[in-house]
C-alpha cells in the first residue's frame, strides 16, 4: 500500500471504510475500499475471492465502476483486503441535490435524465447477463463522472451474494425507498426484477425531483407504493396474497402517473410503468428496457 497516499475518508460502507487516495506512480485518483476479512485457517475466504473475481469481470463494462487492483496486506497479523477502484467525484444523490437547486425544469433536464437512465439500464443489463443482481441500487450507489456525463454502478459489495443488507455497518438504517415489493412482502425467492424496480424508483425520482416512495418503515413503504400504483390483487400479481408478510391492506386504485410526474413524455411514462409492474415475472428486463422507444433518440456514439 506504499504506492498510495490516502487523502481523505469518503465513506463507510457495509463492508468497510472507503478512502480517496492518489496513486504515487501514475498520479491518478483512486478509491480504496478497505475490507476486513473473517479469515479462515487457509487464508482469504473463498467468498471474498469469488466476489472479487466477479467484480473484476463486471467492471469491464463502462457502466460499472472499474476495479483497478486488489491489494492483500497483513497489518499486525490482521489480514486486510484493499480493493482499488477508479475514483469518481460525485454520486447521483449529490448530483440530483445539486441540479434540483440550480437547474430549471426543461428539455435539457429530461434529456439528461434519458442519458443517465440509458446508462443505468446498460450497467444493470451487463450485471444481469452475468447472473449478478445488485439488490441495493439507489442514487448513493451510482457514481457520476460529470465531465464525461457518465453514470457507473458502484457498491456491488462483498457478500452481496447472500442477503439484502438490512443495516449498514455504521448502524444507519438502509433506505427502503428503492426496495421491490416482493422483498418488502417477505418473498423467499426473488431475482433480477428486484433491481428493475429500483431502477424505476430512481427514474421516477429523477423526473419528479423527489422520491416516489419515501417510506420510513417496511409498512409505510408498502403503503406509499399501494397508494400510487393501487393495492395489488391476485389478478395483477398471482400469488401475492400467499407471501409471508401479506395482510389485508386498504384497497387503493392506481393513480395516473402523468399527474404525479407531469414533465415526463409518453414514452418515458410507459417505460416507468413497465419497471413498476407488481408481478416480477411481467416487469420489464434491463435488456428489454434498452430496446424501448423512449431511448430511440439516444446517440450511443457519445459514450
Amino acid at each position: 500500500m506504499d504506492n498510495y497516499v490516502k487523502l481523505e475518508k469518503v465513506g463507510e460502507g457495509t463492508y468497510g471504510k472507503v478512502y480517496k487516495a492518489r496513486d504515487k506512480n501514475t498520479g491518478r485518483l483512486v478509491a480504496l475500499k478497505k475490507t476486513r476479512l473473517d479469515m479462515q485457517d487457509e487464508g482469504v475466504p473463498s467468498t471474498a475471492l469469488r466476489e472479487v473475481a466477479l467484480l473484476h469481470m463486471l467492471s469491464q463494462s463502462l457502466y460499472v465502476v472499474r476495479l483497478l487492483s486488489v491489494e492483500h496486506i497483513d497489518k499486525g497479523g490482521k489480514p486486510l483486503l484493499y480493493l482499488v477502484f477508479e475514483y469518481l467525484d460525485t454520486d447521483l444523490k449529490k448530483y440530483m441535490d445539486f441540479t434540483n437547486r440550480r437547474k430549471p425544469f426543461g428539455m435539457d433536464h429530461f434529456r439528461t435524465i434519458k442519458h443517465l437512465m440509458y446508462q443505468l439500464c446498460k450497467g444493470v443489463s451487463h450485471c444481469h447477463s452475468h447472473g449478478v443482481m445488485h439488490r441495493d441500487l439507489k442514487p448513493q450507489n451510482l457514481l457520476v463522472d460529470q465531465d464525461k456525463g457518465l453514470l457507473k454502478i458502484a457498491d456491488l459489495g462483498l457478500g452481496r451474494a447472500f442477503t439484502v443488507p438490512l443495516k449498514s455497518y455504521t448502524h444507519e438504517i438502509v433506505t427502503l425507498w428503492y426496495r421491490a415489493p416482493e422483498i418488502l412482502l417477505g418473498a423467499s425467492h426473488y431475482s433480477v426484477p428486484v433491481d428493475m424496480w429500483s431502477v424505476g424508483c430512481i427514474f421516477g425520482e429523477l423526473a419528479k425531483r423527489s422520491p416516489l416512495f419515501p417510506g420510513d418503515s417496511e409498512l409505510q413503504q408498502l403503503l406509499h407504493i399501494f397508494r400510487l400504483l393501487g393495492t395489488p390483487s391476485e389478478e395483477v400479481w398471482p400469488g401475492v396474497t400467499k407471501l409471508r408478510d401479506w395482510h389485508e391492506y386498504p384497497k387503493w386504485s392506481p393513480q395516473k402517473l402523468e399527474l404525479v410526474i407531469p414533465g415526463l413524455d409518453q414514452q418515458g411514462l410507459d417505460l416507468l410503468q413497465q419497471m413498476l409492474i407488481y408481478d416480477p415475472a411481467k416487469r420489464i428486463s434491463a435488456k428489454a428496457a434498452l430496446q424501448h422507444s423512449y431511448f430511440d433518440d439516444v446517440d450511443e456514439s457519445q459514450f
